[in-house]
């Protein structure tokens, strides 16, 4: 999948953000690329903690109706398989310290079609500076 092959598993588009890890060249048009897929990982994190630092946005409904917007997606669909997977109510705050690897996880998942990096990877990749 695109996202994999970018190391770009959250399906990150270009903006202003000079992301850490981002490769040098970007050939895709729409979607940034990084150098390896833990930084990748990591741009879903910090972008994850700017939600509910800047914005006050702590729920899976909220998380996922910013990130993959209804004029894009179907984001109903995807808060479901979302909720499902990291095992709570959509509407619910979530408790970051604990949810942010399985948030993350069924993220990729639902960008990618598959979910190809160990859990430990994530966690590292979320906790880089």
């Amino acid at each position: 999948p695109r996202g994999i092959r970018n190391n770009n598993p959250g399906n990150i588009r270009h903006s202003a953000t000079k992301w850490q890890g981002q490769s040098v060249t970007q050939t895709d048009k729409s979607f940034v690329q990084f150098i390896g897929p833990e930084y990748g990982i990591r741009a879903i994190s910090k972008i994850l903690d700017t939600y509910r630092l800047k914005y006050g946005i702590s729920t899976i409904r909220g998380i996922i109706s910013r990130w993959a917007p209804a004029n894009e997606n179907d984001t109903e669909a995807y808060i479901r398989f979302v909720s499902k997977v990291v095992g709570a109510d959509a509407d619910v705050p979530l408790n970051m310290d604990l949810s942010k690897p399985q948030l993350i996880a069924a993220i990729i998942e639902q960008e990618n079609g598959s979910q190809p990096y160990s859990p430990a990877l994530i966690v590292t990749a979320s906790k880089l500076v």
